[in-house]
This record gives structure tokens, C-alpha cells and sequence, in this order.
């Protein structure tokens, strides 16, 4: 299905509706100038309905699968309300978008859309193409989307709602269901883009790259890392946030931890602490309930195979969860699903051993006395980690960064205007 100017047509219409660009691109970007104040608003009443449980339909399904609490679902879509999207400009624009503090001479400063995204959007989340879509809105901009495949029709669904609210965001919101394997219908859409907006991992960073045009500017929002480190000091109480979190997750987010760092150089003090971790780890399992059986039933397998193997140092495990002790120090994807590794890394060698993943790095959850912790921060920062947090890796704060940079500076440029 396909969204053009507010407007359902199938599939087949593709390629005539692809011509239509040609004409209408240009139209509109010199008819009427979308600013943040309409985007906010008509998010805004969007966000009122969703509180009252219009899309509670397609939110629980979405809860279930991925364990989040209805109360945790409500304090998320208050990230569309206008007050919080109001904020977000905010932080990330200094403002609505509108006019920067003008230079010396006088000449006045800007922030003026890039133009035309093209979001090639990924299905790990669902709503996330909605989402990047109203981001490339609230900078001015006009979207084209290509939906990921098994988007099943919700973001659509909200983007069309969207368009009820607001009837000059039709002109704003272009929706394409083409499969990745029509390279040259996605370069088709791609050379229309002043930005094109990735989310994906490294082969479809790699692919994107062989589609923008070289005068496109390239957005990345790839896949990262994020790990904990803790030190003797880290209380029980951290662990246990950790834990929870570990389990809440499952570890499928970009923030999600994937192991733990201890700052030690001793297999025996490691062990100590993977023995305490698991213990704690067992039991905030027991507390939110089994993960899934297929994946639980998955991993049982994969560590079998690694007992068999018997390349790592110990394997903890009980209750669909696992901690296992390895002897190098690289940063890696774990089984997920409430397995995590845990290696040993004197913070003497953080920057040495975690430098070499620039670009992968996200979010590390600082286990350790306060005394200790301005000191290890700044080592995270310095290996590349753009954000340090508690054990709750997945917390989020209204304004934060996302993967160190602001979404919305990315999706505009600054024109300088002498009078």
C-alpha cells in the first residue's frame, strides 16, 4: 500500500505515482513553509487520542511480545505530546527552528530544513517508521519512506492519522512498500533526497551508500553496542537494577546490555563476581517471568555446544539465564535473550580495548562507588561511549541525544541572510 499525498493507492500505482515527484517536489517546497509550531500541534492532539486508548489495540500486541508494561506504553507516547515535542525543539533546535543568534555584521542566521528526507526505515521496532518520519517534520522537512518489510500496516495507519490532524502534512509524507531486493526504484526515490536517513545495520549502512547521490547528505542510525562495567564497589542494589533490566529487554535494544566489564585483571575475582551477579540475576528472572520459549530453547542448544567446546572460562547457568566467564576483552553481541558474558578490564585498559569499536559504541551502565565514578566516565567517553547511565541502560530522558548527536540538527542546515 502507498501514501501519497494523503491518499491510499496499491502497489501497482508505484512507478506512475514515483513520476508524480517530479512535479510536485518542487511545488511544494515553494508553496507553504510546514513549521515546528503545526507538527507539534497536530502530534499533540494525536497524542491526546492515544492517551485515551485509540490505538490501544495495536500497542498491546506490540507490549506483549516485548514484555513492556501498559503504564511503561502511556509515559512513551508522551514523548508526542506537544509539550515534550515542544521541548525536544527546544534542546535540539534552540528553539522552534526558527531564527540563531546573528553574527557580528548583523547578517541574520537560520536553521532551514535539508529539503527531502528519504527514510529507509527498519522493522526491528514497530512505530519506529512513523516516528523517524514525524522527527523529519518537525524539521521542515519533506519525507519519503520506504516501509521495512512486515510492517503490517501501522505506520500507515498512524502517519494517515497524522494527516487527518493536519491537512498540509499530506504535501510532507510520502510512502512507498518497495522490497529491498528493487535497487533501482529505491535509487529512483533516493536521488530526489537531500538526506538520506538510514536505520540498519552494516549492510544496510553499506547499501544506503551505494544509493544516495553524492550530493545527499547520509544520516546513519546504526546498529551499537552497549555494555555494563562495574567495579569491587558496585552495590547490590546496581546489580539488581542490571539484572532487571537484562530481563526486561531481553537485550534486543541498542541499549541493551550485553555483558559486564569488571575492573580486574584476577580470574578469580571475576568468577567471585559472576557467581554474585548470576545469584541476583536468577532471581530478577524469576520475578518478571520465563523469556521466550523459542529462544530460550535456542540458547539451551548454544551453550551445550560452548560447554562441549569448552572455550570459555565458566558457564553459569539456571532457569533459561546465563553468565559466562571469558578470558579476552573484546566487546560483543551475547546470545541476548538473559545471557550475558563477563570479562575482566582493568580501567587502565578501557580505551585500548574498546577504542578499536568506534562507531558501535552506545550506552555503559556505570557500576561503581561515586568516588570512582567521574574518574571512569570520562575513560568511557574518551573509548568512544556517547552515554553513561545507572543499570537501567534503557531508561530514557525527554531531550537526550540519540547515538551522541541531535536528530533534528542532522535534518537541517544553517543559511546565513545578510539584509
Amino acid at each position: 500500500m502507498i501514501l501519497y499525498r494523503g491518499k491510499l493507492y496499491p502497489d501497482s500505482m508505484q512507478d506512475e505515482l514515483i513520476a508524480r515527484l517530479d512535479g510536485d517536489i518542487p511545488r511544494i517546497l515553494g508553496g507553504e513553509r510546514l513549521t515546528a509550531r503545526r507538527v507539534i500541534a497536530a502530534c499533540g492532539r494525536m497524542y491526546e487520542k492515544a492517551a485515551a486508548g485509540k490505538y490501544d489495540e495495536l500497542a498491546r500486541p506490540i507490549l506483549q511480545d516485548f514484555g513492556i508494561s501498559y503504564a511503561r506504553y502511556q509515559d512513551m507516547v508522551r514523548a508526542f505530546s506537544a509539550e515534550m515535542l515542544g521541548y525536544k525543539c527546544a534542546v535540539e533546535l534552540g528553539g522552534d527552528g526558527e531564527e540563531l543568534t546573528p553574527l557580528q555584521d548583523g547578517t541574520r542566521r537560520l536553521l532551514a530544513p535539508l529539503g527531502v528526507l528519504f527514510h529507509i526505515a527498519a522493522g526491528n521496532v514497530e512505530g519506529l517508521p512513523a516516528y523517524s518520519v514525524a522527527e523529519g517534520l518537525l524539521a521542515g522537512n519533506l519525507n519519503i519512506l520506504k516501509l521495512p518489510a512486515g510492517d503490517g500496516g501501522i505506520s500507515v495507519r498512524l502517519l494517515s492519522d497524522l494527516i487527518e490532524e493536519d491537512a498540509l502534512l499530506a504535501d510532507y509524507i510520502y510512502v512507498f512498500d518497495v522490497p529491498s531486493t528493487e535497487t533501482e526504484t529505491l535509487a529512483r526515490l533516493a536521488k530526489y533526497a537531500d538526506g538520506v536517513v538510514v536505520w540498519g545495520g552494516d549492510a544496510a549502512q553499506r547499501a544506503a551508500r551505494t544509493l544516495a547521490d553524492v550530493n545527499s547528505k547520509l544520516i546513519p542510525w546504526g546498529h551499537k553496542l552497549s555494555f555494563a562495567y562495574a567495579t569491587e564497589w558496585a552495590s547490590d542494589e546496581d546489580l539488581r537494577t542490571l539484572a532487571r533490566h537484562i530481563c526486561t529487554t531481553e537485550q534486543v535494544l541498542c541499549s541493551s546490555c550485553q555483558g559486564i566489564f569488571l575492573d580486574s585483571e584476577d580470574i578469580g575475582t571475576l568468577q567471585t563476581f559472576a557467581e554474585r551477579f548470576f545469584g541476583i540475576f536468577r532471581e530478577e528472572n524469576l520475578l518478571v517471568g520465563k523469556t521466550d520459549p523459542a529462544m530460550r530453547g535456542r540458547n539451551t542448544v548454544n551453550l551445550l555446544c560452548d560447554r562441549i567446546e569448552g572455550t570459555h572460562v565458566r558457564i553459569y547457568s539456571a532457569d533459561g539465564v546465563s553468565v559466562t566467564v571469558d578470558a579476552d576483552r573484546e566487546l560483543q553481541l551475547s546470545l541476548t535473550f538473559r545471557n550475558v558474558w563477563v570479562k575482566a578490564l582493568p580501567r587502565r585498559e578501557i580505551v585500548a580495548a574498546l577504542k578499536n569499536q568506534k562507531g558501535y559504541l552506545q550506552t555503559c551502565g556505570l557500576l561503581c562507588a561515586e568516588e570512582e565514578r567521574g574518574e571512569l566516565a570520562d575513560l568511557l567517553v574518551r573509548a568512544g561511549v556517547v552515554r553513561v547511565t545507572r543499570g537501567d541502560l534503557s531508561r530514557t530522558v525527554f531531550g537526550e541525544a540519540h547515538d551522541g548527536t541531535y536528530p533534528l540538527r542532522e535534518y537541517t542546515r544553517i543559511v546565513e541572510i545578510q539584509d
